[in-house]
């Protein structure tokens, strides 16, 4: 699957390609390599794509592109042009007030379900920024936004402070494009596409003009907004292979003097500032080898979308488990309503997925690949430093009954094995394909997985 990935195109109704493994360039920086170690510990973040759109329940940025109206548009019918519409949804800043957002709620419910970071949107490509950035007006703490009064206004400032008393890192996510800004979208009344509305190689002072305003952005955020564990930057079409070359390396590099760790995802441009890639709706056939996190929406939208279906916590727990076996973690996506709150069938399914990690957590957090990683419907993940193999045996469907024998397709030397989820002791006996575990009880009802702790 990766190795097609060069032959692809990179933005297919949105959802952005990944970058080929063989491609990976591994960091050089002491700093950076450890907080990679940091990053592949954590497993589940919640990601967050929030914006003026949310009021609509449309799709985040993209029906603003006339690239990509046929199939960003298709939600509503608009019974406007294309030129009308743009400047509807430019104007919605006008009336985004989302009054029931309180930030403590939102880390509480993150720290409940599991998670151990945040991929937070600062600014999608519509260029709506949800800090309070010196350098557009284009702001949710700018006066022409109701909100703006709101103790909460400056949204990332208060979600970051939030989630960090909650022990949950912070990944920023950034779109290098910003289709508000004229040095990009110079002329909104043409027809507009993902990239800048000049060429940059032929106004090489208006180019830079944006260059200077994507590094104050970027500056702002590492700066004022405490410690920042991931830049994830967004529009892998923004870059110098593409001709729109914002030298990012030169920011990334900058900022890094301030926090030496930061980890920068540069999405399917690859290089030394793409340290881990990101697949989107989708999980890799097989372990990358390279550090990874597919970001994933819960219902059947990264953006709010009204009477949305989310995944069931079975759903979610198979997923994760998909992801951790292949070396990957996995970023959960929910959109906030417009109002701010979280919608409630997405908290039922965090809520239902944070009590089966309490019980099974520790075969996922700080785990790393282990062959066979996926055989015979059991799972396996490994803790090499303290000798320790899981092996999970998932099921899927609701219907599905505990089992009391399980067949371990295992090539290792077993010293001892233990239930997960209740410590009982579990006899093992060596079989021609691995090992054969035997349970003294079987686990109640139709639980979403049983679990061995084996000691080698």
């Amino acid at each position: 699957m990766a190795e097609e990935m060069d032959e692809k195109e990179a933005v297919v109704e949105g959802v952005h390609n990944y970058s080929r493994a063989d491609r990976y360039v591994p960091p050089k920086e002491e700093a950076v390599k450890e907080h990679l170690e940091w990053f592949q510990d954590q497993k589940l973040a919640l990601m967050m794509h929030w914006g003026v759109y949310s009021q609509w329940g449309i799709v985040e940025s993209w029906a603003l592109s006339d690239e990509d109206g046929d199939w960003s548009r298709d939600c509503v019918d608009w019974n406007v042009d294309g030129e009308t519409f743009k400047k509807q949804y430019f104007d919605l800043n006008k009336t985004f007030n989302p009054v029931r957002f309180e930030p403590e709620k939102w880390a509480e419910e993150a720290a409940n379900g599991g998670f151990k970071y945040i991929v937070f949107t600062t600014k999608h490509h519509d260029g709506f920024c949800m800090w309070d950035t010196k350098v557009s007006d284009y702001r949710i703490t700018a006066p022409d936004c109701p909100f703006h009064t709101h103790k909460n206004s400056d949204v990332c400032k208060v979600l970051f402070d939030a989630a960090r008393k909650k022990g949950l890192g912070i990944a920023a996510y950034f779109s290098k494009a910003d289709w508000h800004i004229p040095s990009y979208w110079k002329n909104q009344g043409e027809r507009s596409y993902r990239g800048p509305a000049y060429d940059p190689s032929k106004e090489p002072e208006k180019w830079e003009e944006f260059v200077k305003f994507t590094h104050d952005q970027i500056r702002e955020l590492t700066s004022d907004y405490g410690k920042i564990d991931v830049l994830w930057f967004d529009a892998g079409w923004v870059c110098k292979e593409n001709g729109e070359d914002i030298r990012l390396g030169e920011i990334v590099d900058e900022v890094r003097k301030k926090q030496p760790w930061l980890l920068s995802a540069d999405r399917t441009v690859g290089g030394p500032y793409e340290n881990y890639v990101t697949p989107e709706q989708c999980v890799p056939d097989e372990p990358l080898g390279i550090p990874w996190e597919s970001c994933i929406t819960m219902g059947t939208s990264f953006s709010f979308k009204y009477e949305d279906k989310y995944k069931t916590p079975r759903e979610l727990a198979l997923l994760l488990m998909d992801i951790v076996v292949k070396g990957g973690n996995l970023a959960l996506n929910v959109g906030p309503q417009p109002d701010g709150r979280l919608p409630e069938g997405a908290i039922a399914s965090m809520r239902g997925l944070g009590a089966w990690l309490k019980v099974f957590g520790e075969g996922i957090y700080g785990t790393r690949v282990c062959a066979p990683y996926k055989k015979d419907g059991i799972y396996f993940t490994q803790k090499k430093a303290e000798n320790l193999i899981f092996a999970f045996k998932m099921y899927e469907n609701e219907t599905d009954v505990a089992e009391k024998e399980f067949n371990i397709p295992l090539d290792a030397d077993i010293k001892k094995v233990t239930r997960l989820e209740d410590g009982e002791n579990v006899e093992f006996v060596k079989t021609g394909t691995g090992y054969r575990f035997i349970c003294g009880t079987e686990a109640e009802g139709h639980p979403i997985a049983t679990a061995f702790r084996i000691q080698v």
